[in-house]
């Protein structure tokens, strides 16, 4: 059985809303989010419908991780990707839920 690493992502105290807002504020990246979310579980690396790069797509999720909007960990070579909805719907609440909403 291969091995899971986690990624590091900040504690849920540690999230601010202005670097979740800026990351959100990428259509590439609110995408992603949006996939995630209709999703309902994780979407590994490869399975995000998006027309970037690999290396833009590693950018992408870097920024969603480090700003608190996903988590990451990898098993084995997949590396997955979850959506922290509990933790922003804590802090912000109706954040998540208007930005996922929102006319496209």
């Amino acid at each position: 059985m291969a091995a899971t690493q986690q990624y590091a992502y900040p504690d849920r105290d540690e999230i601010r809303i202005e670097a979740v807002l800026a990351a959100l504020a990428d259509p590439v990246r609110l995408d992603m989010v949006r996939q995630l979310a209709d999703a309902g579980s994780e979407i590994s690396c490869s399975g995000f419908d998006v027309a970037v790069t690999k290396s833009t797509l590693t950018h992408h999720l870097r920024t969603l991780r480090e700003a608190g909007i996903i988590m990451g960990r990898q098993q084995g070579t997949a590396r997955y990707n979850s959506l922290r909805r509990n933790d922003l719907d804590e802090l912000f609440p109706g954040l998540l839920q208007g930005v996922l909403a929102a006319r496209r």
